[in-house]
């Protein structure tokens, strides 16, 4: 199970070296960010409906909003974290900690956990169902805390 952990980290650093060859540091935060900018609007789409109930429940749009977050988990954003891309180097640009890449199989764990929790809310959200909705909405809310805790600077 180790050498599977060591693999995975050996093979987000090698994508990570692919888009660092690609983009300058800046360049990485500012996409990874516009990437999680956008998750965080269908999250709230979501959540008006479905949670909320500030908006009427509409199971085509939350099915869309669910689908655009599972294709950026899956997009391989994991490319854009490279160790030039913390607050160690870049400041108040990033609030990604340079402990990430001193935890890269608990990282890589949180980011397949994050990706799984996106891909369940997608294959729920279009089914309709809207309790299986609000707890695959959870999951992905509570992947996203689980890294922010760990890994994100105040």
């Amino acid at each position: 199970m180790k050498a599977l952990m060591t693999g995975a980290a050996a093979a987000v650093l090698l994508a990570s070296a692919a888009a660092q060859a690609q983009l300058k540091p800046e360049e990485m935060v500012e996409t990874r960010q516009a990437g999680y900018q956008f998750m965080a609007w269908n999250m709230g789409k979501i959540k008006a409906q479905v949670i909320d109930g500030k908006e009427p429940y509409d199971q085509a749009k939350v099915a869309a909003a669910a689908n655009a977050i599972a294709a950026i988990a899956n997009s391989g954003m994991g490319s854009l974290f490279s160790p030039d891309t913390t607050t160690e180097q870049l400041g108040k640009t990033t609030r990604l900690k340079p402990e990430f890449f001193q935890n890269l199989d608990e990282a890589g764990r949180i980011g397949r956990d994050f990706t799984a929790a996106a891909n369940q809310l997608a294959s729920v959200a279009a089914e309709g169902d809207q309790a299986a909705i609000k707890k695959a909405f959870g999951d992905v809310g509570g992947s996203c805390k689980s890294c922010h805790d760990k890994f994100r600077a105040d």
